[in-house]
């Protein structure tokens, strides 16, 4: 019985850390560009969570669910601020992993964050 409760729990946790990510589809940021492979580590690891437009991230902010990150394309961040999010799983702790990517994947999402985010946020 205890395997089986625990074979679920860790099945669960990998199910819903592959919910995470989705990939590179709809990135709209040139192969060229220096920040392109940020755009595809945000596809593949920030996505399930955060809407981000160059990276075809629409997250899960208005599908009324608990797992949802800030709408990035409604919100400025700077480098420092986005890498330490990144670094400590959010400002809160409460749901964002911790060092979802880390070392130099974690500055190049971090750049590219910082680059592309609040776009549509106005004034």
């Amino acid at each position: 019985m205890r395997a089986v409760l625990i074979t679920t729990l860790v099945l669960s946790a990998a199910l819903g850390l592959s919910a995470c990510g989705f990939g590179e589809q709809g990135i709209s940021v040139s192969e060229d560009s220096p920040d392109y492979r940020g755009a595809e580590l945000f596809a593949a690891n920030c996505a399930g969570c955060h809407t981000l437009t160059p990276a075809g991230a629409e997250g899960t902010g208005n599908r009324g669910t608990r797992v949802q990150g800030p709408n990035l394309d409604q919100r400025v961040e700077t480098f420092e601020s986005a890498l330490y999010a990144i670094e400590n799983g959010g400002y809160s702790g409460a749901i964002m992993p911790q060092n979802i990517v880390v070392g130099d994947d974690a500055r190049q999402v971090a750049r590219f964050v910082a680059r592309y985010a609040g776009k549509a946020a106005g004034e």
